[in-house]
């Protein structure tokens, strides 16, 4: 077995598998496209350790993971702010940092935010699917999540140099805004109802996950109560379920839906909603 790669020490609460760009152009087979919350941030660190910018990385939620790589190999975390050990010695966030074979890279809890990104020079080389070597965790395809004892290739280091300067990275906002365009069903919601939507305060849910963003606040109350036919759904729709209550489709969304959507979120926001934790303030700001 090649020593190219690296043996899970702890998964964490969720880490998973993502590239950048996730698997596109395959949502009329009813395949969400998947790929990093934050594809900012796993380009970065891609960058950093000398990359192809849609390499596959890890994407850790919250209390990160730790991982042994079987040998020496340059990585960075970036993302949400976090500790980051070797063997259990400090070194550098948000920069390019060489671990040798056999210790332990621990990436910690986030300070701030929620999900931090790992590049491994290299890049994460499991099968791709479709494409991709993105896990989703609503059709099942790709990895599953990142347990202990699990041994995940790497792909050959990439003759470029890794930068070894910092990069700066975006702040995690305190309030979430979300720039939203109106439609296809904002016809089924009351004026009071969009009036609300456009004006009022949300907060994000502990039951938010990769396939949406929920909210909570006041509820949208629907002008048509009607059924509404199973119809094709994008990246960053809000569709409103019976309860009233918005929720933002991220990278892991179903294709296919039968609530109505009241608007869709800028892509460009999107990643600002990977690192809302439970309790951020959300606002949509319609236009």
């Amino acid at each position: 077995m090649t020593d190219r790669g690296f043996v899970v020490v702890r998964g964490g609460a969720l880490t998973t598998v993502q590239d950048r760009d996730g698997r596109v152009g395959h949502a009329h087979l009813g395949v969400p496209r998947s790929g990093a919350l934050d594809p900012g941030a796993a380009a970065l660190v891609n960058r950093l350790v000398g990359n192809p910018e849609n390499a596959a990385v890890l994407e850790t939620t919250l209390d990160g993971c730790a991982v042994r790589p079987r040998c020496a190999v340059t990585v960075a975390v970036g993302g949400a702010p976090c500790p980051v050990r070797v063997d259990g010695r400090p070194v550098a966030w948000g920069a390019a940092v060489r671990v040798p074979a056999g210790a332990v890279l621990e990436v910690g809890t986030a300070v701030r935010g929620l999900r931090a990104y790992v590049a491994f020079a290299g890049g994460v080389a499991v099968e791709p699917v479709l494409g991709s070597r993105s896990a989703d965790l609503l059709s099942g395809l790709g990895p599953g999540p990142l347990a202990a004892g699990a041994v995940l290739p790497l792909g050959a280091a990439p003759g470029g140099v890794p930068c070894r300067d910092g990069a700066p990275w975006p702040g995690v906002p305190g309030e979430l805004v979300l720039r939203v365009r109106l439609g296809p069903r904002h016809g089924w919601f009351t004026e009071r109802a969009l009036r609300t939507f456009a004006s009022r305060a949300y907060r994000v849910s502990a039951a938010s996950n990769r396939i949406g963003l929920r909210t909570e606040g006041p509820p949208l109350e629907r002008a048509v109560t009607a059924e509404l036919p199973s119809e094709g759904m994008v990246l960053g729709a809000v569709q409103v379920p019976p309860d009233g209550r918005p929720v933002v489709f991220l990278a892991d969304h179903p294709t296919t839906g039968g609530y109505p959507v009241v608007g869709v979120v800028r892509e460009a926001d999107l990643a600002g909603a990977a690192q809302a934790v439970p309790g951020t303030a959300v606002r949509f700001v319609v236009g």
